[in-house]
């Protein structure tokens, strides 16, 4: 068996030979922590195999934005309860495994580092399976087994829904006086150090703060943020303040930058609110048609989409995200996780995963070295993703 030394090397090496020594903006290669195609594709039936016109990923978007390695997003929310939700994450693997084998030679399910390595020197798009929710283990350690089973390689700890173990952000922000408890109980603490030994990475992107540092307290391994922004530009509940970026850096953790408009910008809500109330009864027809009504609101914003654009943050912003935190806890420890297929409006230019080679170009042009770049892109992901395999 190859020593850990040398799997991450190989890694490496592979890596640096498609981010070919021209370093062209469009030969880096990406590693995105949060994609949602497979709520969506549940219920829109699409083909993730050829061009689709209205999702942010299919795999000929992914070979044109030089996309090698994906964390798809196995979410529901928190309607679905106990007695379903575990069914829903089933039910999505089992779409993303049928994705894989209509489709061999492009796409491979990927459950650790060592098989990273194989899928990227074969050029093919590596699968790896995240659970956004922790009401989707429905309070049962051993549904927490099946699913790191089935691929299961990170745990979102709450959605905006608080579990029995964990409180979210939303939560602690908008429910706290009438909360039972706030961060993570017993049980919580339990569920955290049965992850480290599976070797399952925590997201504590939606968490609420306390959970947030509970979870530091308690974690052996580095954690993740799989999609969030920084606080300092936007005081959303939903994205992260300076403290907890130097907490996630002490840590050793990786913070992967969320691309969605509402993260991004704060004067996005007021008009995003502002059109959907304009259009009401059409949001409405469209939850019914779709049964969703996140996946209604983005088919609404595909239908207005020169009026929506209007609205869309700039690139730049983005960009300002990604080099705040830079700025802040180095490059060793900022990554991407788009929120693609998860949102209804990402920034001007940045429409779907074939676009990714913008953010190098840009991340060039404000004076970023290819080595950061890379680690940005890709290389801390395979570096986190190796520490939470490790052995306690």
């Amino acid at each position: 068996m190859k020593s850990c030394s040398v799997i991450i090397s190989f890694l490496f090496t592979i890596l640096s030979s498609l981010a070919s020594a021209q370093v062209q903006p469009d030969k880096i290669v990406f590693i995105d922590t949060h994609n949602d195609i497979l709520s969506n594709q549940m219920i829109t039936g699409a083909d993730l195999a050829k061009e689709q016109p209205e999702t942010n990923f299919d795999l000929p978007k992914a070979k044109r934005g030089n996309l090698a390695a994906q964390v798809f997003s196995v979410w529901c929310d928190e309607v679905y309860g106990n007695g379903k939700a575990y069914a829903m994450a089933n039910s999505e693997i089992d779409s993303l495994y049928a994705l894989i084998k209509r489709n061999p030679g492009k796409i491979q399910l990927v459950k650790n580092a060592a098989q990273l390595a194989t899928t990227l020197r074969q050029q093919k798009l590596a699968a790896l399976i995240g659970v956004e929710g922790g009401h989707m283990i429905e309070g049962r350690m051993d549904y927490i087994d099946s699913l790191f089973y089935r691929g299961m390689r990170y745990l979102t700890l709450t959605w905006n829904n608080s579990t029995t173990w964990a409180t979210s952000a939303r939560d602690e922000v908008t429910k706290k006086d009438s909360l039972p408890f706030i961060g993570l109980t017993a049980y919580g603490k339990q569920i955290v150090e049965h992850l480290n030994q599976l070797g399952v990475m925590i997201d504590v992107s939606h968490v609420g703060e306390k959970t947030f540092y509970d979870v530091l307290a308690t974690t052996k391994k580095p954690v993740i943020a799989s999609h969030s922004c920084a606080y300092a530009l936007n005081p959303h509940r939903r994205n992260l303040k300076d403290a907890q970026l130097l907490a996630l850096k002490k840590n050793g953790g990786v913070v992967f930058i969320n691309f969605y408009s509402g993260f991004l910008d704060s004067s996005y809500d007021k008009q995003h609110n502002e059109f959907l109330e304009l259009h009401k009864k059409e949001v409405d027809s469209l939850t019914i048609l779709f049964k969703d009504a996140d996946l209604g609101i983005i088919h609404l914003f595909h239908m207005y989409q020169a009026e929506t654009d209007k609205f869309r943050p700039p690139l730049s912003m983005l960009i300002k995200h990604i080099n705040y935190i830079v700025k802040l806890i180095g490059a060793d420890h900022v990554g991407i996780g788009s929120d693609f297929d998860g949102a209804e409006s990402f920034p001007m230019q940045m429409n779907d995963v074939s676009d990714y080679p913008l953010i190098v170009t840009e991340l060039k042009k404000i004076g970023y070295s290819i080595a950061d770049i890379k680690k940005i892109t890709s290389e801390n992901f395979i570096r986190v993703l190796k520490a939470n395999e490790k052995k306690m």
